[in-house]
C-alpha cells in the first residue's frame, strides 16, 4: 500500500456534524435569546399608547440613570486606559518570567465574580480597611473597582499588538535624534491605535453594562440602566417599564458592538501572549510590581475580613456561614447549588458550544453566521437576558419555575467562551494527518478519535474550565430567575450584604469563591501551556 499523501488532494477539513445536530446550537439561542429579546421589545413598545413609551424614557430617574451609565462607563474606560497602556508596555520590556507570573495572576481579577469584587472594594475602602477612609457608597469605589476588572483586558489586547512591532523603526526615529518619548508618539503610538481601539471599545461595552459591582459599591445611590432595569423588575415590579429600559440598553448595546466590530475585530484578540527577548527595563519591572500589588491588595482585604471578627481571629465566619441559618439558609447549600448549577450550565455549554465549533471552524457562510449569533449573548447584559427569561419563557413550556432555567442561562453565556477556545484549536489542526490516517484506511470516526481528540479534548477542557467558571459566579441574570429558597453563593452574599451584622458572613463566601476561581484558573493556566 502507499502510504505517501498525495498533496494535490484537497485538504480535509473537520468532519462536520450531520445537519439536525449543527442546526441544535442556533434553535438553542433562538429560543433562549432571540425570543426573549423579541418579547422584551415587544413589551416595551405594545403600550396603550406612543405617548406612555416616551413619558418613561424622558422620566428624570430613567434620564439620570442613562446619563450616569454613559458618563461612568467613560471614566471607567479612560481611566482604565491611563493604567493599562503602561502596564502593556511593562510587560512587554520585562522579562519573559516576570511578564508570565503577572499575566498568570492578572487572569484571576478579570474572572472574578462581580460580588466577590464588590465585597473585596467594600472592605477595602471602609472604615475597617487598611486606608481608614469610607468610601462605601461611593463614585471613585465604582471606577476603582472597574479598572481593577479590566485593566488585564487591556493588557492582553494592546500587549499582545506591542510585541508584535518591530523596533526597527523606533531604532531609526532613535538615530535621527528622536527620544523615547518621541519615539513613542510619532512611531508607536499611531501602530498601537487599532488596538487601543479595541480595547477601549470592550471596556466601555464592559462598564455600560455593569450591575454587580455597581449595585453593591454603590447602591441604590448610584443607578445604571442595569440597577433601574433589576429595581423595577425585582423590587416595584414594574415589567413594562423594565422591557422599556432594558430595549434602550439594547440599542446603546448593538451600536458599541457594532463600533467594536468595525474597529476591533482584527486586533481585538485576548489570546495569548508571545513574549519576545527583548532587554528588561527596570521602571518596567518596577511598574509590573506596583500594579501587580495594586491586584493583589483587594483579594488579600477580602481574606483577612473573612478571618476578623468581633470575638478576634478565627475561622467562625466559615462555620457559621456553612453550618448555621443566620441567612435563612445554610451556605452549605448554596455552595451544593451553585455547583449543581455550574456543572449542568458546563455540560450544556461544552455539548452545544461543541457542534459549534465544527461548524464554525469550517468555511462558507455558515461559519460566519454561526460566529456571529452565538457571541450576541456574549454582548448583551446579564440583567437584559434574566428579565428575558422572566418574561418569556412561558411557551411553549413554562420553564420559569424549573430548576434547568439557572443553568440554561448560565449556559447561554458561557458558550461563546467555549467556540471562542475550541475553534482556533480546530484549525490549527493540520490537515495532512487527517489525510494520512484516510489513506491508511481509517474511517471518519477512526480519523476523529486518533487525530483530532488528542488536540481538541485540552482545548475542550480550557473551555469547560471558562463556563464552570463563569456560572459559579454568574450575578444578574441568576438574581431574576433562581428561588429564594434555593441562591446560589452570589446570591447569598449580597444576602449578607443586605443585613446588618453578617458582613463577616459576606466575606466568607466571598473567599470560598474567590478560592474555586483561582483554582480553576490556575489548572487552566497550567493546561494551556
Amino acid at each position: 500500500m502507499d502510504c505517501r499523501v498525495d498533496r494535490h488532494r484537497p485538504a480535509l477539513a473537520p468532519k462536520q456534524p450531520g445537519r439536525l445536530l449543527a442546526v441544535l446550537p442556533l434553535l438553542f439561542v433562538s429560543y433562549l435569546f432571540v425570543y426573549p429579546m423579541v418579547r422584551i421589545v415587544w413589551i416595551g413598545l405594545n403600550w396603550e399608547t406612543g405617548r406612555t413609551v416616551i413619558d418613561s424614557l424622558t422620566s428624570p430617574t430613567v434620564t439620570s440613570a442613562a446619563w450616569f451609565t454613559l458618563w461612568q462607563a467613560a471614566a471607567s474606560t479612560a481611566l482604565t486606559l491611563l493604567i493599562g497602556i503602561p502596564t502593556a508596555w511593562a510587560v512587554t520590556k520585562s522579562a519573559p518570567r516576570a511578564a508570565r507570573w503577572f499575566m498568570s495572576l492578572s487572569i484571576i481579577p478579570f474572572a472574578l465574580p462581580t460580588v466577590v469584587v464588590g465585597v473585596a472594594f467594600l472592605q477595602l475602602l471602609g472604615p475597617a480597611g487598611p486606608f481608614n477612609i469610607d468610601l462605601r457608597r461611593s463614585m471613585p469605589a465604582i471606577l476603582i473597582a472597574h479598572v481593577f476588572y479590566n485593566v488585564p483586558l487591556v493588557v492582553r489586547v494592546v500587549g499582545t499588538r506591542w510585541l508584535q512591532l518591530s523596533s526597527d523603526l523606533e531604532e531609526a526615529a532613535g538615530s535621527l535624534g528622536a527620544g523615547r518619548f518621541r519615539q513613542f508618539l510619532s512611531v508607536t503610538l499611531p501602530r498601537l491605535l487599532p488596538s487601543l481601539t479595541a480595547a477601549g471599545s470592550l471596556v466601555f461595552l464592559l462598564t455600560f453594562t455593569a450591575f454587580g459591582t455597581v449595585l453593591i459599591l454603590g447602591g441604590l445611590r448610584y443607578r445604571t440602566l442595569e440597577v433601574e432595569i433589576w429595581r423595577n423588575a425585582t423590587q416595584t415590579l414594574d415589567l413594562k417599564t423594565a422591557s422599556v429600559l432594558a430595549l434602550l440598553q439594547l440599542i446603546g448595546v448593538a451600536v458599541l458592538l457594532s463600533w467594536n466590530s468595525r474597529t476591533g475585530r482584527k486586533f481585538g484578540s485576548i489570546g495569548d501572549i508571545s513574549y519576545g527577548q527583548r532587554s528588561p527595563s527596570r521602571w518596567a519591572s518596577l511598574w509590573l510590581s506596583v500594579v501587580s500589588v495594586g491586584l493583589i491588595v483587594p483579594m488579600l482585604s477580602l481574606l483577612v475580613s473573612s478571618v476578623r471578627t468581633p470575638e478576634g481571629w478565627g475561622l467562625q465566619s466559615f462555620a457559621t456561614l456553612l453550618s448555621g441559618d443566620a441567612l435563612g439558609i445554610t451556605g452549605g447549600a448554596a455552595v451544593l447549588t451553585s455547583l449543581s448549577y455550574a456543572l449542568a450550565a458546563t455540560l450544556i455549554a461544552v455539548f452545544i458550544g461543541s457542534i459549534a465549533s465544527w461548524t464554525i471552524a469550517g468555511s462558507g457562510p455558515a461559519a460566519k453566521t454561526f460566529d456571529t449569533v452565538l457571541m450576541l449573548p456574549l454582548g448583551t447584559s446579564a440583567v437584559t437576558i434574566g428579565l428575558g427569561f422572566l418574561v418569556a419563557l412561558d411557551w411553549p413550556i413554562d420553564l420559569r419555575g424549573t430548576q434547568l432555567l439557572v443553568p440554561l442561562a448560565h449556559a447561554l453565556v458561557a458558550i461563546p467562551f467555549v467556540t471562542q477556545t475550541m475553534t482556533p484549536v480546530l484549525r490549527s489542526i493540520d490537515p495532512s494527518l487527517r489525510e494520512a490516517a484516510t489513506s491508511l484506511g481509517a474511517s471518519p470516526r477512526e480519523v476523529f478519535w486518533t487525530v483530532d481528540w488528542p488536540i481538541v479534548r485540552k482545548g475542550l477542557r480550557v473551555g469547560a474550565g471558562f463556563a464552570f467558571v463563569i456560572s459559579l459566579g454568574e450575578f444578574g441574570a441568576t438574581s431574576f430567575i433562581a428561588r429564594p429558597a434555593t441562591p446560589t453563593m452570589p446570591l447569598l452574599i449580597y444576602r449578607a450584604l443586605s443585613r446588618p451584622g453578617t458582613a463577616s458572613l459576606a466575606a466568607a463566601g466571598s473567599v470560598l469563591l474567590l478560592a474555586v476561581t483561582a483554582t480553576v484558573l490556575i489548572l487552566l493556566e497550567r493546561d494551556r501551556r
